[in-house]
C-alpha cells in the first residue's frame, strides 16, 4: 500500500546551490534526509542552528518535524534539541535544524553531509474546556516515574 502523500512546496536558496534537496533514502523510509548547506564544528557540550538552505510552504493542516538521524546520535552523541522539532504551516524562512553535540568529543560536518530528517504529520488542533474539577483516574496525579520503575 503506498504512503498518502501531501505537496510541500520548496525553495532553494542561494547557499544552497549544487546541493539535494530532501529527500528520502528508501521506499519505506518515513524521513526525509536534510543536509548541512554549510561547514560546521561543534564543540562538547555546544549546539547551533544548522542552515540547510531551503525554505518551505507546507498545507495548512500539518507541520513537518524534525528528528535526528540514528547513525549521528549513537556513533557522535549528535542529535537535534527540541526534538521533535515543529515546522509550522505558516512558516516561510529558512529551516535550521537544531543541533547539539552531547558527545566528548567535537564533531564536524562539511556542507552536504546529511545531519537531520523531516517528517512530514496531520495536525489536530485542541478545543480547552475549563472545569472546576477533572475526573479521576487510577494514577491521578502521580507524576514522573508514578506508573513503574
Amino acid at each position: 500500500m503506498p504512503f498518502p502523500e501531501i505537496d510541500i512546496r520548496i525553495k532553494r536558496l542561494p547557499h544552497a546551490e549544487g546541493l539535494p534537496m530532501p529527500a528520502y533514502a528508501s521506499t519505506g523510509a518515513a524521513g526525509m534526509d536534510v543536509v548541512t548547506a554549510e561547514d560546521f564544528t561543534l564543540q562538547p557540550g555546544e549546539r547551533m542552528a544548522v542552515p540547510s538552505g531551503f525554505a518551505i510552504a507546507i498545507p495548512e493542516g500539518y507541520e513537518v518535524q524534525v528528528r535526528p538521524r540514528s547513525g549521528l546520535a549513537l556513533k557522535h552523541g549528535v542529535t537535534c534539541l527540541n526534538t521533535p522539532g515543529t515546522i509550522d504551516s505558516d512558516y516561510r524562512g529558512e529551516v535550521k535544524i537544531i543541533l547539539a553535540n552531547l558527545g566528548g568529543e567535537p564533531f564536524s560536518a562539511l556542507r552536504g553531509e546529511r545531519i537531520a530528517q523531516l517528517v512530514p504529520a496531520p495536525v489536530q488542533r485542541a478545543m480547552l474546556s475549563e472545569v472546576d474539577e477533572l475526573d479521576d483516574t487510577e494514577r491521578g496525579s502521580g507524576g514522573f516515574g508514578s506508573t513503574g520503575r
